[in-house]
């Protein structure tokens, strides 16, 4: 291992670039220490520099290519962000010179992580991309190397801090989705267009990362089934509470006999389940392998310090030379997976109606699930309000979601119906 400083060149001086810039100057004695050399910062690029930020003696760029081709560095470190543009160009070109990248950016390395790793591997380069998932939690570092004993069967997260912020909110205050939106856009929880976050694009590059991890498969994000949180009401996590659950957006990755099920939705959580218990802007993310059973690992998951940590994590693995393929194994070894047919999919249900209130409605309703071999579990309904609308609860047992699908189709079907029936998903524990 070198005893010579390790140079960093930072691209982005936002509020990661910014965080990532403070810890390596208020905690550089510590990380000598652990990395048995100085991490130096030798160039930051930004369109300008931010007052307060601790640069040093670092050459400032305007202009990140620029920096990327002229600067004296070790390692990139990209925190511009973006699947493609600036961002992409400028890693590409640090591997170019045979210089290592460490990221942020879960659009880049979810649309072209394979094709990053084989340039990265040509050159004798390494790519670190632990705080792409979940902020400061060592998710990557966990599928990578705490459990390379294990086969992992699946894995289960919360993944995105601005939903979870929106549900949580939703639920303690009993308010309505697009109000809990407006205020955490105020707030700067959710961005101008949120539809990244709330429609679950974000959680799904995230969720396409931790699937090639666990299952030794090249980054599949067409794969990966989207669902977000539009239609989510009051009155679902109202009657969830009711119902001893929690209305939580996850991205589900299973490993089944018929390929990988890699999906994002919202879910009813059991109390009993972890990640039930996850409030407010946290992230949390429950894996299952072969020997070590269940883990569960949760923190903050976005932010200047929490993220900045993950980043500076990879230069500390770096500098000390800890070399480790990209996704685990060598590319070789990756394999494509059979996308898992989702009709195939077993869960139990929550479906919620808005019925004309007259005679014969459930017969109608029953009768559509008698015909799809859909078991009933529950209903709910509270009040009357006859030739009005009123609406009806139901939760069915474990049955394919091919044949709920096609229940609920019959059920649309039906005149009494005044709108469109919602169905969210309840995980088992």
């Amino acid at each position: 291992m070198s005893s010579e400083p390790l140079k960093i060149a930072l691209a982005g001086l936002g509020t990661v670039g910014g965080g990532t810039a403070s810890l390596l100057s208020l905690q550089a004695d510590l990380l000598e220490a652990r990395a048995g050399r100085k991490l130096r910062l030798t160039a930051v690029s930004a369109l300008e520099a931010p007052p307060g930020i601790p640069l040093g003696e670092a050459s400032f760029y305007a202009d990140a290519r620029k920096m990327v081709a002229e600067a004296d560095y070790d390692v990139l470190v990209e925190l511009i962000g973006g699947a493609s543009g600036i961002a992409l160009e400028i890693v590409k070109g640090a591997l170019a010179k045979g210089k290592h990248v460490v990221t942020a950016n879960k659009a880049m390395i979810a649309h072209h992580g394979v094709e990053l790793a084989k340039l990265a591997d040509t050159l004798g380069a390494q790519i670190g991309f632990e705080a792409s998932v979940g902020g400061g939690i060592p998710i990557i570092k966990s599928l990578r190397e705490g459990l390379a004993g294990n086969r992992v069967v699946s894995v289960k997260g919360i993944l995105n801090g601005t939903c979870n912020y929106i549900l949580t909110t939703m639920r303690a205050e009993g308010r309505d989705f697009a109000d809990v939106l407006a205020e955490a856009q105020r707030l700067g929880y959710a961005e101008a267009d949120p539809s990244f976050d709330i429609d679950g694009v974000d959680t799904a590059h995230k969720l396409a990362i931790l699937a090639s991890l666990a299952f030794a498969m090249p980054i599949d994000l067409e794969g990966v089934s989207c669902e977000g949180i539009r239609h989510v009401s009051a009155l679902d996590i109202q009657y969830a509470d009711e119902l001893g659950y929690r209305i939580k957006l996850l991205g589900v990755a299973r490993q089944t006999d018929k390929g990988v099920e890699a999906r994002v939705y919202p879910a009813m959580v059991p109390l009993s389940f972890p990640l039930a218990h996850v409030d407010g802007v946290f992230n949390a993310v429950v894996t299952e392998g072969d020997f070590v059973g269940r883990t569960v690992l949760e923190g903050r998951g976005a932010g200047a310090r929490p993220t900045a940590s993950a980043v500076v994590a990879d230069l500390v693995d770096l500098a000390r030379g800890h070399v480790t393929p990209m996704f685990g194994l060598p590319l070789s070894h990756l394999k494509p997976q059979p996308q898992a047919p989702l009709g195939e999919h077993c869960s139990a249900y929550y479906i919620r109606l808005m019925v004309r209130d007259e005679p014969g409605v459930f017969a109608d309703i029953a009768a559509a699930l008698r015909d799809e071999q859909v078991s009933m579990e529950q209903i709910i309904q509270r009040g009357r309000d006859p030739g009005g609308s009123v609406p009806v609860v139901m939760t069915v047992h474990e049955t394919k979601e091919s044949s709920m699908q096609k229940a609920l189709a019959r059920i649309a079907a039906l005149p009494a119906l005044s709108e469109p029936p919602h169905l969210i998903r309840i995980e088992a524990a």
